[in-house]
């Protein structure tokens, strides 16, 4: 008895394993990854869509660069707001606070010019407000760029997923 139910486990668990299909979610050698090397982005218009868009040629490319000839173009337009959300009562300021990165994206294919995606993604970092003016702008200049890097990470990953199809 103990013997027959050994064998029907270890056949269970080789009809399972047999089913798994199981590959690296960032897998260079994938077709994905040829894609995305393929793709170039809009110009960006300020410092935080610059961030952006550097740490996104940066994933998309492995570092090597924007493509001479691009299958797929983005189109990119980032925002950045600072919010202070921790306020003193005794002199209303504010000694904490939030920075919400967000990016409209069009993903087309340059070809015929199709819309593969259009999305809006956010990202947020806390931040603290030194009591000191230059701490503070560069408290919140650090903020932004931790956010614009999650912001890439986030749509780098939509790009994967729509170009992965």
């Amino acid at each position: 008895m103990h013997r027959v139910r050994a064998t029907l486990c270890l056949f269970a668990i080789a009809i399972v394993l047999q089913a798994c299909q199981v590959r690296p979610l960032y897998d260079d050698t994938s077709a994905a990854a040829e894609k995305l090397a393929a793709v170039t982005f809009s110009e960006a218009t300020d410092r935080v869509s610059l961030a952006v868009r550097n740490h996104l040629v940066f994933l998309t490319s492995g570092g090597a660069g924007e493509p001479v000839t691009a299958e797929y173009e983005v189109e990119l337009d980032v925002k950045s707001q600072t919010i202070g959300v921790l306020l003193e009562q005794s002199s209303d300021t504010a000694n904490a606070g939030r920075v919400v990165v967000t990016g409209d994206y069009v993903v087309r294919r340059v070809s015929d010019g199709t819309v593969l995606r259009s999305s809006r993604r956010q990202a947020v970092a806390l931040v603290d407000f030194p009591s000191q003016e230059f701490a503070k702008l560069r408290a919140i200049r650090d903020a932004e760029n931790r956010a614009a890097r999650q912001l890439a990470e986030l749509i780098r990953a939509d790009l994967a997923t729509v170009l992965g199809r």
